[in-house]
Formats: structure tokens, sequence, C-alpha cells
């Protein structure tokens, strides 16, 4: 799938997250581009942005997990919302920037 993709796992569980919203927003914060949700696989049922409208430049995904993490019972949430802001190369057809989530830290790396 060519553009931009995500997909978030629980590390703490093993399984993929479902029902997470994931929004797209310019870099600047005053765009919203895309929201999605995502599905039994943790991952979207489309892409982000298709790589045809993709533009050069910075970019942002907002991951919503405060519902998630409160399905953890003895803690509260410590974390809301994880941003990752990042760098798109319309040269580079297909990006992917993933969540690995735990209640108390998360990891990203550009994936393939």
């Amino acid at each position: 799938m060519a553009g931009l993709t995500t997909h978030v796992l629980d590390t703490a569980t093993g399984l993929p997250v479902s029902g997470l919203k994931i929004e797209l927003w310019s870099a600047d914060g005053q765009n919203r581009l895309a929201e999605r949700v995502t599905n039994s696989d943790g991952r979207t049922d489309k892409p982000l942005v298709a790589a045809d409208d993709a533009e050069d430049g910075f970019y942002e995904i907002r991951f919503f997990v405060e519902d998630y993490l409160k399905s953890f019972p003895k803690e509260s949430p410590f974390f809301d919302l994880i941003s990752i802001r990042f760098r798109y190369s319309a040269g580079r057809p297909h990006h992917h920037v993933p969540l690995l989530l735990s209640p108390f830290g998360y990891s990203t790396y550009r994936g393939s």
C-alpha cells in the first residue's frame, strides 16, 4: 500500500490495538488532513494519505490513546495523546510510521 500508513501494537499484551482514533495533521498544526480508526489488526483500512496526494514536508500523526489505556485497571493513563512528527519524502513512495505502545512508554520507527 503506497502513501503513508501506520499501525498500533500493544507491547504489554502483544496484541494489535483496535478502535484507536488517529489523525494526520500538517506540521504547523493548522490543518487536519485525515482521520482514521484502527481495525482489529491495529491498522487503518486505508492509508492516512495516498502517495499521489502526499507532498514533501513535515507531518504529524496524533494517536488518541487515553481511552485505550483506561482499559488497564490498576493505573490511570499516563498518556492521553501521542504525537509523532516526521518528514515525508515524495521520492519514497511508501512511508510507514507505527506506534508500539504500553501503559508507560511508546516507541516508533520508520517502517517499510
